[in-house]
């Protein structure tokens, strides 16, 4: 069975894999997207510390690079960074920060969008 933290920390690549795209085992694999793009993904595990990272490009010129750590407990924690520039230049960037405990969780994060406007916003949540 997977640890939450584990769990946490794969979805925030946000990335749709098929699981015979990826050895069970590996801890950094890289691969072509169906549209002619690349997408790559690295995870390390210390303890109860997870950390990972996503490179993804796209045909156009178009590139995403995110970095996340977790921290795996009673309570998990996680903190993602994430940032990206599209093909016609503009770049974008993010962070978000999460606690998840056994029966309650909370989030915040921000978000800079390519006009330099930073959006915030937060959520609770039970389980």
């Amino acid at each position: 069975m997977l640890s939450s933290a584990k769990i946490h920390l794969f979805c925030l690549g946000a990335m749709l894999v098929a699981s015979a795209a990826v050895p069970a085992a590996a801890e950094e694999w890289q691969r072509p997207t169906l549209h002619g793009g690349q997408i790559g993904r690295s995870v390390s595990r210390e303890g109860g510390v997870y950390t990972g990272s996503t490179t993804r490009t796209g045909p156009d010129g178009g590139s995403y690079t995110s970095s996340s750590k977790c921290v795996a407990g009673v309570v998990d924690r996680c903190a993602r960074s994430y940032s990206g520039t599209g093909p016609d230049g503009q770049s974008f960037s993010g962070k978000r920060v999460s606690a998840r405990g056994p029966f309650r969780g909370r989030s915040a994060g921000s978000f800079t969008g390519p006009d330099g406007n930073t959006v915030f916003g937060s959520r609770r949540w039970r389980r």
